[in-house]
């Protein structure tokens, strides 16, 4: 472990619910999803604003000006704290906590919150000009050149499901199981503590509304091919595109001692990798191999996993080749169930295995954030949940 004073450690997270896109957040533009969670963060954490070193944030499909400086100053942050976006795509709001956490470790005991925000609804339409000067309005950005493939995501999910032999049984299971365990979670108020409610037009927004109660395996076998004729991804075993905000406050171990925090995530390993686009949804698998085998991690000794489930096969495929049983991964439901909102769904993993640390009181546990990203990557990171000071605010040496 680094010293104390560059030891990286997570001390509170948050996240607004996770609401479908064009749904009940679709009149909030990203900034607006993402400052109450920030405001949050400095109540949770008794901080003032002024001691914010600098706000990092994941976006994938904004329309640029900086997120995180527009966010910051829209929660009341005082104009000397700065911002910075970062985009890698659906790892956008993992890798903007790694960042933080890199930067931690350089020294100087540093206050960042980091993480991710996606107003799918309100992203801006984008288009290439043409050579008479009319806009050539597309879909997705290009991720790699063409010569790679640069396939949709959902026919990346195809391949990856082909390739590593991922049956439609397999994945509508972890589809169904990822639904009735966030309807389990939602229902024994797993999420209440880490969701900050908004104020919208239509009212109060509090929860996830994602998970579906009447899904069951016959349903699921109806579906169709979604991407490819004959094909094994369907709607059904797919995650659905969302809005969403989460963020973390990080520092190292020794201001968080000064602060009187109790416990917190020491961030031990983080890692990114790159692999074929045209399999990309393997690349988290690959990320945690590295970093798990720098460190002489076996993947069976880490005790919570959280996986971005984007899709159920490339979740599979990835499960798999670390040797990760699939029962023990996202024990309160994923993105299957929850959806995905883009930028911040990476920073939605580490909130969710915070509050499950917490939950479970056990020091010393591990736990893993993987998430695949589209042009072939993939980022993991491993953390720590320790105690820092007891209840009379001793330092835990």
């Amino acid at each position: 472990m680094l010293p104390a004073d560059r030891q990286p450690v997570i001390i509170a997270a948050r996240r607004t619910a996770v609401r479908r896109a064009n749904g009940s957040l679709k009149d909030l533009r990203a900034h607006q999803l993402l400052a109450p969670v920030l405001q949050q963060l400095l109540t949770e954490c008794r901080l003032s604003p002024h001691a914010v070193s600098d706000v990092m944030i994941g976006n994938a499909v904004g329309g640029g000006g900086n997120v995180a400086r527009l966010a910051l100053l829209e929660a009341g942050f005082p104009v000397s704290v700065p911002g910075l976006t970062v985009d890698r795509q659906c790892g956008s709001g993992l890798d903007a906590i790694v960042l933080a956490a890199r930067l931690v470790a350089a020294g100087g005991s540093p206050v960042y919150l980091a993480g991710g925000v996606e107003s799918i609804s309100t992203a801006p339409l984008r288009a290439y000009r043409n050579d008479d000067g009319e806009p050539d309005f597309f879909a997705r950005a290009q991720f790699v050149p063409h010569s790679y493939g640069d396939p949709d995501m959902g026919v990346a999910a195809e391949n990856v499901a082909a390739h590593f032999e991922v049956s439609r049984e397999r994945q509508d299971a972890l589809a169904l199981r990822s639904h009735q365990r966030a309807l389990a979670a939602a229902a024994a108020g797993h999420f209440s503590g880490e969701i900050t409610p908004l104020q919208t037009p239509g009212g109060t927004v509090c929860a996830d509304d994602g998970p579906r109660r009447g899904l069951n395996a016959t349903v699921l076998a109806r579906f169709p091919a979604a991407f490819a004729g004959g094909g094994t991804v369907t709607a059904g075993n797919s995650c659905f595109d969302a809005d969403a905000a989460s963020a973390v406050v990080i520092t190292s171990l020794q201001r968080a001692r000064e602060l009187g925090v109790a416990d917190g995530l020491l961030v031990l390993a983080t890692e990114t990798a790159g692999v074929d686009p045209e399999l990309l949804g393997i690349g988290a698998a690959v990320a945690a191999e590295r970093m798990l085998a720098a460190r002489r991690i076996p993947a069976a000794n880490v005790d919570l996993v959280e996986f971005n489930e984007a899709f159920a096969s490339q979740t599979l495929a990835c499960l798999d080749r670390l040797g990760i049983d699939p029962e023990r991964v996202n024990l309160d439901g994923g993105a299957l169930a929850l959806g995905h909102a883009y930028g911040a769904s990476g920073a939605v993993l580490v909130t969710r295995l915070l509050a499950q640390a917490r939950r479970s009181g056990k020091h010393g546990s591990l736990s893993l954030a993987l998430i695949s990203i589209a042009g072939g990557m993939g980022t993991a990171a491993l953390l720590r949940y320790e105690a820092i000071t007891d209840r009379a605010g001793t330092s835990r040496r």
